[in-house]
C-alpha cells in the first residue's frame, strides 16, 4: 500500500481549507486512491503539532516526529487490523498477543474491543497539552457494534479530543454517525498534476519505470487515481504488459495476472468488462487503450459477466476455495472473450 513522501498538491490545498474551518469531527469522503488516509492523517498532525502554521504540521517538531514513529500519546488510529499492520502501526499489547499466539487471524474490520480502548482514551488528559486527536479509517469498516461504540463520544467528546473519519464508502456509515460530522468530498486533481505527483513519486520509491508513458498507463489502470496509480506502479505494471492483458486474456492466457492478489486480479477483470461495456454502448474506455480491447461482446453477455464479477467481489476475501475461485473466474473470462474472437 503505498505512501508517497511527496506531498500531493491537491491535498495540500484541501488540508489548509480544512484547518481554516472550526469543527470536532470531519468525515472525508470519495472514492478510493484520492488520498482520504494521507489527508486524515495530516490534519491530525496538524491538530497535535507544537508549531503549525495554517499550511499543516511543521514536520520537525517532538509531535511530529512522534506521529512518524507510530508512538505519539495523544493520537489513536482505529484500522482494520489487516490495515494497522500494513502501515506499520502498532496493535495493542492484548490483540499482537492472540495474533502471535495463533488464537485469531488479524480482523479485516474494526473491532469494537479498540473502539472502546479509544472511548477510554478520549477521556484522559492530554499528555504533551495539545488535545487528542482519533483518525477512523476506513470508517466503513466499522460493524453496527463498533459504529455505536463510537457514536456517544462523537456525540459529546470529553475534553480537547477532535475526530477525522474518513472513508471511501461513506454510504456504509451508520447516519447518525454522518449527521455528527462535517463532510469534505475529495476533490480530484488534474491529469496533469496527477501525472506529475506520479512519476515524482515513482522516483523517490526508487522505481526505475517512471517515465510519462508509464506514469500515464498506471493513471489510467487506477481510472484517474493517483494513489492507486502508485499502487499499480509497486507492482511492476508496465505499459505493454497493460496494453497486452485484454488480447491474452482472449487466448486464455492468465500468466500476466499469476502472483497478484485475488481482490486486485478480480478487480482488473471488472475494469476489462466495465471498458467493453463501454465501448458496445458506443462510449469510451476507462481503463484500458481502445485499441488494445477485443470487440465488445453482445450486451447480454457482458451483463451476465458483470454480475457474476460482482458476485464474486462479495466473498473475494474470504474465498472457500481460492484455486476453484479462479478456474471460474478463468473459465467465464475465456467463455465471453473467445466467443467475441470467434464472431469478429
Amino acid at each position: 500500500m503505498s505512501e508517497s513522501t511527496i506531498e500531493a498538491p491537491w491535498l495540500v490545498r484541501q488540508r489548509e481549507r480544512l484547518l481554516a474551518q472550526r469543527g470536532h469531527a470531519w468525515l472525508l469522503q470519495g472514492p478510493s486512491g484520492l488520498g482520504q488516509y494521507t489527508l486524515g492523517l495530516s490534519l491530525a498532525q496538524a491538530w497535535l503539532c507544537q508549531q503549525p502554521t495554517a499550511a499543516g504540521a511543521c514536520g520537525v517538531c517532538d509531535s511530529c516526529h512522534l506521529i512518524g514513529s507510530r508512538s505519539h500519546p495523544d493520537l489513536v488510529v482505529l484500522m482494520p487490523e489487516t490495515e494497522m499492520l500494513e502501515r506499520g502501526w502498532p496493535l495493542s499489547e492484548s490483540a499482537q498477543k492472540e495474533i502471535d499466539d495463533k488464537k485469531r487471524k488479524p480482523s479485516k474490520e474494526i473491532r469494537v474491543e479498540a473502539m472502546r480502548d479509544m472511548v477510554g482514551f478520549a477521556q484522559r488528559t492530554s499528555a504533551r497539552g495539545r488535545g487528542t486527536a482519533v483518525l477512523v479509517y476506513p470508517a466503513e469498516r466499522m460493524n453496527t457494534v463498533t459504529a455505536n461504540a463510537l457514536l456517544k463520544t462523537l456525540e459529546e467528546p470529553a475534553g480537547d479530543t477532535r475526530f477525522v473519519l474518513a472513508s471511501e464508502s461513506a454510504h456504509q456509515l451508520l447516519p447518525t454517525i454522518r449527521s455528527r460530522c462535517q463532510s469534505h468530498v475529495l476533490t480530484w486533481p488534474s491529469e496533469e498534476e496527477a501525472l506529475i505527483w506520479l512519476q515524482n513519486s515513482a522516483r523517490d520509491a526508487g522505481l526505475r519505470e517512471s517515465g510519462a508513458d508509464e506514469a500515464r498507463v498506471w493513471l489510467q489502470a487506477a481510472g484517474g487515481r493517483p494513489e492507486d496509480a502508485l499502487d499499480w506502479a509497486r507492482t511492476g505494471l508496465t505499459a505493454a504488459r497493460w496494453s497486452q492483458l485484454p488480447q491474452a486474456l482472449v487466448k486464455g492466457d492468465w500468466s500476466m495476472l499469476d502472483g497478484w492478489p485475488a481482490a486486485a486480479q478480480l478487480a482488473t477483470l471488472q475494469k476489462l468488462c466495465h471498458d467493453l461495456m463501454a465501448v458496445a454502448a458506443g462510449a469510451s474506455p476507462r481503463f484500458f487503450s481502445a485499441a488494445s480491447l477485443p470487440p465488445a461482446p453482445r450486451w447480454g453477455a457482458l451483463a451476465r459477466w458483470s454480475k457474476a464479477l460482482m458476485e464474486a467481489a462479495r466473498t473475494v476475501e474470504h474465498p472457500y476455495n481460492a484455486g476453484l475461485m479462479q478456474e471460474a473466474w478463468v473459465a467465464a473470462t475465456r467463455q465471453v472473450l473467445t466467443r467475441t474472437a470467434a464472431r469478429a
